[in-house]
């Protein structure tokens, strides 16, 4: 039986909600470079083949849904916060600052936003949590898709201007590799030296 992604948002839907938006981030964990967050309004039960969690897709289905997200949603923002922004608010206010800035990239604004995890106070806009939303919602899994593949693409091209940290192959995450490169050059530029006290 496949799971119904757009339950939360029919019943949002039937509760008078039009603008209905999905928000998701990626990229609060690794020890370098921006998080990223993404917006999303999708017009509810459109078809997406393989909508899901970006984290259980292969980057050759989340590179397909970026394009088939982008051009079927009626509207959608992807914004970040960069290392230093990182350092100077920690990271969980970071990540409301990337939310919030994506949300404000949406050309409806929202009467409604979806927000995967357990906490929303730091957003701008009326919202609603859900834990695990990113598996059970199709704008906030379309919204973690957007800010997944526009973090990886990032990290790409932070890797040809730091190639010793092979972030190409990590995208900023802890790996052993990350690590042993840190190691060995010690941070970069790019780096967030709040994730790295004891190194």
């Amino acid at each position: 039986m496949v799971h119904d992604l757009w339950t939360i948002e029919r019943g949002l839907a039937a509760d008078g909600y039009t603008a209905i938006c999905g928000v998701d981030e990626a990229g609060r964990g690794p020890l370098a470079g921006p998080v990223y967050a993404a917006a999303v309004i999708l017009p509810i039960g459109e078809e997406f083949i393989g909508l899901d969690d970006s984290k259980k897709l292969s980057e050759r289905t989340r590179d397909r849904l970026f394009d088939e997200i982008t051009a079927k949603a009626v509207a959608y923002g992807i914004a970040s916060a960069g290392h230093d922004e990182i350092d100077s608010l920690n990271i969980l206010n970071a990540t409301y600052l990337a939310m919030n800035r994506a949300i404000d990239m949406l050309c409806l604004p929202p009467d409604i936003a979806i927000i995967d995890g357990n906490r929303n106070k730091g957003i701008c806009v009326n919202s609603v949590c859900v834990v695990g939303g990113d598996g059970k919602s199709a704008s906030i899994a379309a919204a973690s898709i957007l800010a997944k593949v526009s973090r990886d693409r990032f990290m790409l091209e932070l890797a040809k201007v730091f190639p010793q940290y092979g972030f190409e192959r990590h995208k900023g995450y802890g790996t052993r590799l990350h690590y042993n490169m840190l190691r060995e050059f010690g941070p970069s530029e790019v780096h967030r030296r709040s994730f790295l006290k004891g190194l």
